[in-house]
This record gives C-alpha cells, structure tokens and sequence, in this order.
C-alpha cells in the first residue's frame, strides 16, 4: 500500500501579511494617535492664548498726571515735525470741526487666565491726547504728513498703516510701539481741511485709587496749550 505524501510548500508568505493577532494592536496604536492628535488641536490653542494673555494686568505704578504728560509730548513732537504754528488753548468747541487739545482716559481690561474673560482692572487706566487742527491747506498737509512717517519710523515707531487718499480721499498714518501698548494716529481730512492726532500711551495703576472710586483716573485732566515748541 503506497503512502500519500503531501506537498510542502517552501513559497515565502506574501509581504505584508499580518496575523489575526497583529490586527487589533495596530488600529489600537491608530486610535491612539488620531485621540492624541485631537486633544493636541485643542490644547494648543489654549495654551497659546494663556501664554498671550500672561501678565495682562502687569501695569506700573504711574500717577496720572505723569502718563499725561507722556502722552502730551508725543503729541507736541508730532505737532512740531507737521510744522504747525499755531497755538492751541485746552478744550474744544465742537468736536470734528473747530480746534481741540484734550485729554481721555479709559479703563484697562483683563482677559482673564485663558483671555477669554472681559472685566475692567480696578485702579488701571489708559490715557490719551487728543488735538485737532481746523483750516489745514494740502500745501502744509502733505508735505507734513509724509515728514511725519519718516520721523517716527526713524524714531523707532512701527507704521501699521498709511494712506496717502488722492482725489479729495482722507489722508491716514498710524504707528505704534511696545508691542502696540503706545500708540498714534493722524488723519487728514482734505475736503474740510481738518487735521486731527491722538496719542495713547500704556495702562498704569493710579497710586491714589482707592476702593469704591468711580470712573477711570486721569479723566479730569487738563492739558496745557499746544503750540510751536520754543526755540533755543
């Protein structure tokens, strides 16, 4: 009686081949990596605004009254490299059309641990110079507003935006510096030959704020007049 032999095959396994076992591990590893990768999405971001957000309410100790006098000599350096000779007295008259040289102040706001939080910081203000020139000819214009770029970048200020309007269009350059915390602008409007500036400097803690005061410090301010600086 013959005996039946049966063939052994000495064929590689195909490339690629993986056993039943093999499997669950790798869509294990897969689902892992897909969970990892999604919660790596949401986490950055916020991790990101918690670290922009990181020492938001950080301010000086400054009082008022000295954060106004920065503010105001930003504005008289801007008046003077314009060319400006006149002489403008503290307040206004009607806002947007005549003269103005005056002071704002606002409240500071903190984001909160994540920045995604609104409140005012007790005791923290921001003050502003605001002036205003009426009866501004293209001819002082212009000239004065392209000298006044050139001055600040060279003085260190980053222009975000500048627009030379052409055809009756206004005229705008705004600058800034410390990351944005100083900041200026400058329009000119050529239809009504109306120039006006603002400069805002950074929030500080007023050291006389007490708990229960009222309104932003700084805001009963009175600027001095604004005019040609005095030659030496």
């Amino acid at each position: 009686m013959s005996e039946t032999t049966v063939p052994t095959s000495t064929e590689p396994a195909p490339t690629g081949s993986r056993s039943p076992s093999s499997v669950p591990g790798a869509l294990g590893c897969g689902c892992a990596a897909v969970v990892g990768m999604a919660l790596l999405a949401v986490l950055v971001p916020i991790l990101m605004i918690a670290w922009d957000s990181r020492g938001s309410t950080d301010f000086p100790r400054v009082a008022p009254e000295d954060m106004a006098s920065r503010a105001f000599r930003h504005s008289q350096e801007a008046y003077d490299v314009m060319g400006f000779r006149r002489t403008v007295e503290p307040g206004v008259e009607d806002i947007g059309v005549s003269p103005e040289n005056t002071f704002g102040s606002g409240f500071c706001w903190d984001g909160g641990p994540l920045g995604l939080e609104d409140r005012t910081v007790d005791g923290a203000y921001r003050l502003s110079h605001s002036w205003a020139l009426d009866h501004v000819p293209a001819s002082q214009a212009v000239p004065g507003l392209r000298r006044l770029r050139r001055h600040l970048e060279d003085d260190g200020w980053e222009v975000t935006s500048y627009r030379e309007g052409g055809g009756g269009k206004d005229w705008d350059l705004y600058v800034r510096r410390d990351d944005g915390d100083e900041r200026m602008s400058f329009t000119w409007y050529p239809d009504r030959e109306y120039f006006t500036g603002d400069a805002a400097v950074p929030c500080a803690y007023d050291p006389g704020w007490e708990t229960g005061d009222i309104g932003p410090a700084g805001d009963d301010r009175t600027p001095p007049a604004l005019g040609p600086a005095p030659r030496a």
